[in-house]
């Protein structure tokens, strides 16, 4: 092969500037015109936004009337992978955007950053006197334990109610195979709602330890029974509990246990979900908390549409799992493991 040749198939060498006319190298590039450009994209973003919904600075946000939140110095150190938080300083500031609808002033979450404080969980959560959020008449109930005879004209009154229900529907109460029904239905029904009696200081029993340990701790697939207190039939399902400690943890039969006695109550499943973590961050002071249930409810499956193959699915999420968008999706795709 001759010089000639190799001359000719020698690649041509790369330019000193790039070709993108972007580029800052491009002998076209100037300062004004990429100004100019970044303009224009906003403009035709803002505009295709329409009137009610605007770009949004979130360093300028702030609770009216209260300077703006400074930056934790704390978010800045690489080496840590959460801070401490307590439920009272979930969020610093409070979003105020103009709803969609004048009907609805809910807050709306910025994206890919953190989800708003619920309304719902910032009262005191726990009474450690007696029963954990008990209802009208529970506080009877746990005192009939040590009176039996009590208790037993309770079960009797129950036991006839049933008895009125089996002759409301066309049926012989004191026939052969409802013999015994009424007394033996009374009795399960005590135990479906044994959780009104127990309460969250006697469940945990001190079985809280002090531990180094700052990484998420997660029980999965406990086995959840309940009764809907719409229509008095059961849903089932699991219920998933992650939290990250604060210098504290729990034994982990506790967190299955906790989950126990608020399911053995009248429920709905969004109540029961946000009572278990409610528990949760009462106990341990945790910086987050996680639950995630899945369930089936006979009352869609049995009556109404009669849909049996579908699931409810419902969640509560506290403190740096709430607020934090990186530490919740650790949390879900370990639950999908």
């Amino acid at each position: 092969m001759n010089p000639q040749d190799q001359d000719v198939r020698r690649p041509r060498a790369i330019p000193f500037h790039l070709v993108n006319g972007h580029s800052p190298l491009h002998p076209s590039f100037s300062a004004g015109r990429d100004r100019e450009e970044r303009d224009q994209a906003f403009d035709s973003i803002r505009s295709s936004m329409g009137p009610r919904k605007e770009p949004i600075d979130l360093d300028s946000l702030h609770i009216d009337g209260e300077p703006s939140a400074p930056t934790d110095a704390s978010q800045q150190k690489s080496a840590r992978q959460y801070e401490e938080v307590g439920d009272a300083d979930i969020e610093d500031i409070e979003i105020r955007v103009a709803a969609r609808d004048g009907r609805d002033e809910a807050p709306l979450t910025p994206p890919a950053t953190s989800r708003s404080i619920s309304p719902f969980t910032a009262n005191p959560t726990v009474d450690f006197e007696g029963l954990s959020w008990p209802s009208v008449g529970t506080l009877d109930r746990l005192r009939e334990r040590t009176h039996p005879e009590v208790a037993e004209a309770r079960l009797q009154k129950l036991s006839g109610a049933v008895r009125t229900i089996l002759e409301c529907i066309g049926e012989d109460p004191d026939r052969e195979g409802l013999h015994g029904t009424p007394e033996r239905y009374a009795k399960a029904m005590m135990f479906f709602t044994k959780g009104y009696e127990e309460n969250l200081r006697d469940i945990v029993n001190g079985a809280v330890f002090h531990e180094d340990h700052d990484e998420l701790v997660i029980v999965k697939d406990i086995d959840v029974y309940s009764l809907c207190e719409h229509h008095l039939v059961p849903f089932t399902g699991k219920m998933h509990i992650g939290y990250i400690p604060s210098r504290r943890v729990i034994g982990l039969s506790k967190l299955a246990r906790i989950a126990e006695m608020f399911s053995r109550r009248l429920q709905v499943q969004e109540r029961l979900t946000k009572q278990v973590a409610l528990a949760l961050s009462e106990v341990l002071k945790p910086q987050g908390v996680a639950v995630v249930m899945e369930s089936s409810h006979l009352c869609m499956v049995m009556r109404g549409v009669q849909k049996g193959g579908a699931t409810t699915t419902t969640s509560c999420m506290l403190g740096a799992m709430r607020k934090r968008a990186k530490t919740r999706e650790e949390f879900l795709s370990l639950l999908r493991r």
